[in-house]
């Protein structure tokens, strides 16, 4: 090959590895880790830490009608910050009585002391071996966070999250929980066919092999805290302290509030945390345009 030939080949395989190069993702930036929390991202395959600067601050004393349920997840997560052994956490009930602001409650509770907050999203399960090795050399304590879990059969974030739970010949750090909220117990939709696998042997009641799949995830996380929806009067006194929260005097609580919050949560067919916040924003919003 002679030298002219040579050249054009070296500048049209440069050409080639420019814009080769154009098409490939950036490379994931450095972690923030002055950030409380952080959201895993992922685009074309990789993954990253996103910092979340803005966060919705919320305190246990927001709380109100769940201090069992507080207790016990506040009493593992001040285990897990100061260095003690603390279990993985699942919450799970009614919606919006509070699973996921409990989360975010105990980062505001504990962020001073080195606890950091992970959110992952289902269809991302899949990297959490990765995210693991991300932070396992770091010294803060990092809750790792499942918001609205529930799986279907065969998706591929069951089997990792299983596995990073309690089912990998490589230990976790002691530097990682997971806690996640759900809606269902056992994570996964449960059929009425499944119990027919179920047989009596030698006086015991064996579960079927789908039964006992659907309830070994769940049976990973250590602790279990269940929520349930609120009666009248509970929802009645939520509002009451978001209203003084947002500023409204609790002098003027009078029956045409009551009203007003109760009819709020007939539109919304719920009597929760949520629907009662979501009411004391509208009121107080309404009082101050006044």
């Amino acid at each position: 090959m002679n030298p002219a030939d040579l050249e054009r080949l070296l500048l049209r395989a440069e050409h080639l590895m420019a814009r080769f190069e154009a098409i490939l993702p950036p490379s994931p930036p450095t972690p923030d880790w002055s950030a409380h929390a952080h959201r895993w991202r992922t685009y074309q395959r990789r993954g990253w830490l996103e910092p979340l600067h803005d966060l919705h601050a919320i305190h246990l004393a927001d709380l109100q009608d769940v201090d069992q349920q507080k207790a016990r997840v506040d009493a593992n997560t001040r285990q897990f910050v100061r260095g003690h052994r603390a279990n993985n956490v699942l919450l799970t009930g009614a919606r919006g009585t509070g699973k996921s602001s409990l989360v975010r409650a105990v980062l505001t509770e504990y962020a001073e002391e080195g606890l950091r907050v992970i959110e992952v999203d289902k269809g991302d399960l899949v990297d959490l071996p990765h995210i693991v090795d991300i932070v396992r050399k770091r010294t803060e304590r990092f809750i790792l966070f499942c918001d609205d879990l529930s799986f279907e059969d065969g998706e591929p974030g069951y089997k990792a999250l299983k596995s990073v739970l309690d089912g990998s010949f490589a230990a976790v750090p002691d530097n990682v929980l997971i806690y996640a909220t759900s809606n269902r117990r056992h994570l996964m939709p449960e059929y009425f066919s499944e119990n027919l696998q179920t047989r009596h042997g030698e006086a015991e009641l064996h579960p079927g092999e789908a039964v006992e799949e659907k309830v070994s995830l769940s049976d990973r996380f250590g602790l279990w805290v269940s929520f349930y929806s609120f009666d009248q009067e509970a929802y009645l006194q939520i509002v009451r302290h978001w209203l003084t929260v947002f500023g409204v005097s609790l002098a003027a609580w009078d029956d045409s509030i009551r009203r007003e919050a109760l009819q709020w949560s007939q539109m919304r067919a719920s009597r929760s945390g949520r629907v009662a916040w979501q009411f004391a924003r509208d009121y107080s919003g309404r009082q101050s345009d006044a």
